[in-house]
């Protein structure tokens, strides 16, 4: 199988870019969550669905092994990962190419797909649309109320327990899906810079609320979403209604439904996938 691992610049910044699979097959570009992860859990979780298509796996600027940036909030905002998203495209000669985005890659994923013809298509796992929709389960999840300011639902949801065993409460329903990811994450000893996650902070990310831009469009949508993942549902259902999408959601499963369950999510995300334009070329 071809596999080409490598740095490629766009504009300011330099991009680690794992490029999978038949040059001429149908492309996809992934989008990982964050601010500030990385590509890796998605390849090693994804990769065995992609067989027959071009996949790149890449980190987005800043973050995982991407080439560090200064903790600059102007660097780090959608509007400049959307452009490197089509910045990679160009630098990879494709013209046409699908989209493939977790978590926070969502939001990447709309507004690319809103505003380039390049992008075709897009399938959404576990999204994340509304970020003060994703503060008030925060705060719900280290036993607040939440209250309207969603910053303030971050302040105090923070002050009761750290982010990640917060998110944990959330993404994972069961200690042996989260221990599995664990194992994923710690096995590619990736530790990234904490600027991005900062500098997106200091931008107002949490008041940032994308739903007020969702609308059918002529280019199809995907949602595969876990059952159990507080962070994304049931507002996806939301979304979904608002895109005119179809949505599957992974009985029982979290924020990583390939881990939980990955017989029923097989089942959904190849038929996501088989909605894609991109898959006729196949």
């Amino acid at each position: 199988m071809r596999e080409e691992i490598g740095y490629i610049p766009v504009g300011e910044a330099e991009l680690y870019v794992e490029d999978v699979g038949d040059e001429s097959a149908p492309a996809l570009l992934v989008l990982h969550g964050g601010p500030g992860g990385n590509a890796y859990p998605l390849r090693e979780g994804l990769q065995d669905y992609l067989e027959g298509f071009r996949v790149v796996y890449f980190d987005q600027r800043g973050s995982g092994r991407s080439l560090e940036l200064p903790p600059d909030p102007r660097l780090f905002t959608i509007d400049a990962l959307v452009e490197d998203t089509l910045l990679l495209a160009e630098a990879l000669g494709l013209e046409r190419f699908g989209l493939l985005a977790h978590g926070f890659g969502a939001v990447v994923a709309l507004e690319a797909l809103r505003r380039f013809p390049q992008v075709e298509g897009a399938i959404l796992l576990g999204p994340w649309v509304s970020f003060p929709w994703l503060a008030a389960r925060l705060a719900e999840a280290a036993g607040l109320s939440p209250l309207p300011d969603p910053e303030e639902n971050l302040r105090q949801a923070l002050e009761k327990a750290e982010p990640k065993a917060l998110f944990d409460r959330l993404m994972f329903p069961s200690p042996r899906g989260r221990l599995e990811y664990e194992w994923v994450v710690e096995g590619s000893g990736i530790v990234g810079p904490e600027a991005p996650a900062l500098a997106f902070l200091q931008n107002g990310l949490w008041r940032l609320d994308y739903t007020p831009y969702l609308s059918p469009g002529r280019r199809p949508v995907a949602l595969v979403v876990g059952e159990k993942d507080g962070t994304s549902y049931p507002y996806a259902e939301e979304v979904a209604e608002r895109l005119k999408a179809p949505i599957h959601v992974v009985p029982g499963a979290g924020h990583f439904p390939w881990i939980d369950h990955p017989e029923a999510f097989e089942g959904a995300f190849r038929e996501a996938l088989a909605a894609l334009p991109l898959a006729e070329a196949r």
